[in-house]
């Protein structure tokens, strides 16, 4: 009776696995990309869409992906394996790292911009350095951090915890101190919003459907919550109401904090040249911070301590990105037939050194490409821009092993449903997988000709080395065997 009573303790409550969930899948940065790139308060619109018509479904899709494979550890390249076979679950494997190649091109950027602000405090000194004396910075932050992953030890995992924690809790301080802002200090100046339902409709342009990615990629990620769904009191009933108390929770924040935002910026202003707005999208969420300090008559107290959480945080994820997707790529038995031997070799601290490599050689080709983009804060803005096209095309896979799951749906029983009718599960399934890819590829369009050629480039690039890779094995099992 007792170990009854303790395993029921010992059951994740569904407010648990919202709290777990929000921090997997939120940060402030997504506040400030948001409201930059969809014209201020236009955003909230734009958020309401998205969770109704993308994420919600998504996160249901992934309760059930996580309940029908309850005792696989790998998430999406296990429920490819098991759904699809081999092959397929190598090209999951191989898009999920390829994926962090430009995120990890974008670590190093993000450290010294932090770096910047913890010292110099302003924008202005770190976009006044030359592109070329960055991008050796940056380079040289990420050389550090691969020599760090080649040692085969992961010290800043404790650290990472603390920065991300920290940064969760910043995030709320933000939204909670801005709104409050004007009742404590009323002279203050503050920019006047207009949220008439007029003024809330965004202009449905061009610019406004190539942006759409910042939104997916905003939204992604809640797969890695899956292997808990099992885990939960009902899971049935407890785990859609999880997830959709953590969609309230993130477009609640979305939305407040784009409110507090628009009391904070002017749309008039982000927008008035391409110097500006790339501006905005490097500095913003060191300006807000900054800008708290001064509602509150502490000078720049919180912009430093978010700035030292940040410059922290980016160093660490930089390490977390070189060492865990190759591990996630290589480690796999399943999949080693359609990988060089000498991808998968390890040196003797047990890292993959070639695959550390080849991370270099590819991240660092981008890092050097952008030398030639003029002004630091262009290569930020573009490298989110990037990421926003790049990183979503993992979720690809998510839908991909959803509707394989429910085309042999009595193969893999699960506690939980997303919906029983399966014309309505291959609906969503596949009205995801179009979303998702739609955005990634509308997203590659830029007027600038450097950012739409790198937008197009590297991920037909990436794609290309995964079709290589089973080729190569496949002549290296010949020339053993003959």
């Amino acid at each position: 009776m007792s170990e009854e009573r303790n395993s029921k303790a010992e059951k994740i409550k569904w407010y648990g696995l919202a709290f777990m969930a929000f921090s997997t899948v939120w940060g402030f940065g997504n506040v400030v990309n948001g409201y930059v790139y969809f014209n201020g308060i236009q955003v909230i619109f734009s958020w309401i869409l998205m969770f109704a018509l993308y994420f919600i479904p998504y996160a249901l899709m992934v309760g059930e992906l996580g309940s029908a494979f309850k005792n696989s550890g790998s998430g999406v390249n296990a429920w490819i394996y098991e759904t699809t076979g081999p092959k397929l679950a190598y090209y999951a494997g191989w898009t999920y790292w390829a994926c962090h190649i430009t995120y990890i091109a974008s670590k190093g950027s993000g450290f010294l911009k932090a770096l910047s602000w913890t010292v110099f405090r302003n924008a202005e000194t770190y976009d006044s350095f030359p592109t070329l004396y960055i991008q050796l910075g940056t380079l040289a932050v990420f050389l550090i951090g691969c020599l760090i992953a080649s040692r085969g030890i992961n010290p800043l995992k404790k650290i990472l915890t603390v920065a991300g924690t920290s940064m969760f809790v910043m995030s709320f301080l933000y939204i909670l101190m801005m709104l409050a802002a004007p009742a404590v200090n009323p002279d203050a100046e503050y920019v006047t919003m207009d949220l008439s339902l007029k003024n809330l409709i965004p202009n449905f342009n061009l610019g406004y459907f190539t942006s759409l990615s910042i939104l997916v990629f905003a939204v992604g990620g809640c797969e890695k919550v899956s292997p808990y769904v099992n885990k939960m009191e009902e899971p049935s009933r407890n785990f859609p109401k999880g997830i959709i108390a953590m969609a309230v929770m993130v477009l609640g924040c979305a939305m407040l904090g784009s409110i507090a935002m628009g009391r904070m910026f002017d749309p008039a202003v982000i927008n008035e040249s391409r110097e500006s707005f790339n501006s905005y999208a490097a500095n913003g969420s060191y300006w807000a911070f900054q800008k708290i300090g001064e509602y509150y008559h502490v000078g720049d107290l919180f912009l430093i301590v978010y700035a030292i959480c940040n410059m922290i945080s980016q160093f660490a994820v930089l390490i977390l990105s070189i060492d865990a997707p190759l591990r996630m790529l290589l480690d796999n038995e399943k999949t080693k037939d359609f990988i060089p031997s000498k991808l998968r070799r390890k040196n003797e601290y047990g890292a993959y050194s070639n695959g550390i490599l080849l991370v270099m050689v590819l991240s660092g080709a981008i890092i050097l490409i952008q030398s030639f983009v003029p002004g630091a804060a262009a290569v930020l803005q573009q490298l989110t821009k990037l990421n926003s096209v790049c990183m979503p095309l993992r979720y690809l896979w998510v839908f991909v092993a959803y509707l394989a799951l429910r085309k042999s749906l009595n193969r893999f029983p699960a506690e939980y449903r997303f919906v029983r009718s399966q014309k309505t599960a291959k609906f969503f399934g596949g009205w995801c997988f179009l979303i998702t890819a739609v955005c990634c590829i509308m997203g590659m369009y830029s007027s600038d000709l450097f950012t739409f050629a790198l937008n197009v480039i590297t991920p037909i690039v990436l794609t290309a080395l995964g079709l290589i890779m089973p080729k190569l094995a496949e002549n290296e099992r010949k020339k053993v065997s003959g």
